[in-house]
């Protein structure tokens, strides 16, 4: 205990007669490139040889009133040193207490390194002259690549902002703009333009404001650029408006195209109903209907031309009439053979158009089963008159043709002259007996 005693007491006598100290840093400002290992020196000179010291490194953050944090503390009688967690394994100090020497050593240094760093000495019971001395470590790092943008709306008679900024660079950039025009040629800046931190700022911009924009930003390390294109157009032109325009176009195109396709299919309808009621008018006489022995009803008339007196004559009259009939008919058929053979061929033709019109009356029979509703239609169609007058022209056609074969039966049907026909032999058999 007394030893102990005694050891404060002499401390103290030592302590008491150590004069001013003095704390110094030979520069006020270090440049670094980001990612190199750094020393920043730190000097002191007690006036006598102390036994006791206390060596602190603190730093603060490069805006005002930023609180001060102690990163390592060395204490000389233990010789430790407390190294904070955020710096442990990248920070030391290199101290030698006669020599007068603490240095920081700070390896792959950051942008966020770029503080004020302070190194202070603590003698006991001594506070006078300079214990503290402080420098500013500025780590350098070249701008990232600018970002420029425009605020507003690139109008005639509008004011527009075009914007630079990098998101890193130490020291920090600054930035300067340039204009060409749309030739890129390089043009004067319009004096009421104003570039302040980045930001262009044009005023009543018009056509002559179109062109191109270059922003460099720039520290000690390099540079690097950005531009923008500015198209200034009128206020009826922009893209917005002009989309409505083209968008407008197309749907009036695709209406009008349905519009025409109905029309066309309207049209196409009409024509069919028409094509159809024609044909329905043209077969619409039926060919009245036969008795048991073929002949007509009373009031109608063949239609092939025949004679119908031969129906109403007694048997004998009848067998007279039908053997002076054969010999008529061989004998004309023996002179009128080569015409004959013509007119059957033409005769064929028209029992397949008769076949082919008996086809097409029956289906017209069928539709007849349902004229309501087709009389209702034709009623309300405004051209149904124009129709059924094409269609009389039709019928009255049909009626010349049919009279036109009928003299062509009638022509055949003729006798022909006696001086030329061949005379008949006498053992010429009957036309009855011919059939037989």
């Amino acid at each position: 205990m007394e030893r102990r005693m005694y050891t404060l007491t002499l401390l103290s006598l030592v302590l008491s007669g150590v004069g001013a100290v003095i704390v110094s840093i030979p520069q006020k400002e270090y440049e670094f490139a980001r990612g190199d290992n750094i020393t920043i020196p730190c000097t002191f000179k007690p006036k006598g040889p102390p036994i006791y010291v206390v060596i602190l490194w603190s730093v603060e953050a490069a805006v005002v009133g930023a609180k001060e944090i102690n990163i390592v503390t060395y204490y000389s009688a233990q010789n430790t040193t407390d190294i904070k967690a955020l710096y442990e394994g990248r920070l030391s100090l290199d101290v030698d207490v006669p020599a007068g020497k603490a240095n920081l050593k700070l390896s792959n240094i950051k942008l966020e390194d770029n503080k004020l760093f302070e190194c202070r000495l603590l003698i006991p019971s001594d506070d006078e002259g300079t214990p503290a001395a402080t420098t500013r470590l500025v780590v350098l790092v070249a701008p990232s690549t600018p970002i420029c943008k425009m605020q507003g709306k690139a109008e005639y008679g509008k004011n527009v902002n075009l914007t630079c900024l990098s998101e890193e660079g130490s020291p920090t950039p600054t930035y300067t703009w340039q204009s060409q025009d749309v030739r890129s040629m390089p043009r004067v800046r319009d004096p009421r333009t104003t570039d302040k931190g980045g930001i262009l700022s044009l005023y009543n911009i018009s056509k002559d404001t179109s062109g191109y924009f270059i922003c460099t930003s720039a520290n000690k390390i390099r540079s690097a650029t950005c531009n923008i294109t500015l198209k200034v157009m009128p206020p009826s032109m922009n893209i917005g408006s002009t989309a409505g325009i083209i968008g407008g176009v197309v749907a009036l195109l695709i209406v009008l195209i349905i519009v025409i396709y109905c029309c066309c299919c309207r049209k196409k309808k009409k024509e069919e109903e028409y094509a159809m009621g024609v044909r329905e008018e043209e077969y619409s006489d039926k060919e009245p209907a036969r008795n048991g022995d073929g002949r007509l009803p009373a009031g109608h008339e063949d239609p092939q031309g025949h004679d119908d007196s031969s129906v109403r004559r007694s048997p004998v009259e009848r067998n007279d009439h039908n053997e002076e009939r054969s010999e008529r008919d061989y004998d004309r058929r023996k002179d009128n053979e080569d015409g004959r053979s013509d007119y059957n061929d033409r005769r064929s033709d028209y029992d397949d158009r008769r076949s082919d019109y008996d086809d097409r009356r029956s289906d017209y029979d069928d539709r007849r089963d349902r004229p309501s509703d087709r009389n209702e239609r034709y009623d309300d169609d405004p051209h149904y008159d124009d129709r059924r007058d094409r269609r009389s022209d039709v019928d009255d056609r049909y009626d010349d043709r049919r009279d036109r074969r009928s003299d062509v039966d009638d022509r055949y049907d003729e006798p022909s002259d006696d001086r030329d026909r061949p005379p008949v032999p006498a053992n010429k058999p009957t036309r009855r007996q011919n059939d037989e």
